[in-house]
């Protein structure tokens, strides 16, 4: 028989994220654009 996983996700561990994990995110969003070819994106980091 199959076991059920789903009951015990309730009690789930609140996570918290490190300073230099989110200012990395922050970063890397801001120096990635989209530029819009006719019917192709390209993905540019600006770094």
């Amino acid at each position: 028989m199959a076991k059920n996983y789903s009951t015990n996700l309730r009690a789930t561990i609140p996570m918290k994220p490190k300073k230099e994990t989110l200012s990395f995110l922050l970063n890397y969003s801001k120096a990635l654009r989209f530029i819009k070819v006719g019917n192709r994106k390209f993905e540019l980091i600006a770094n």
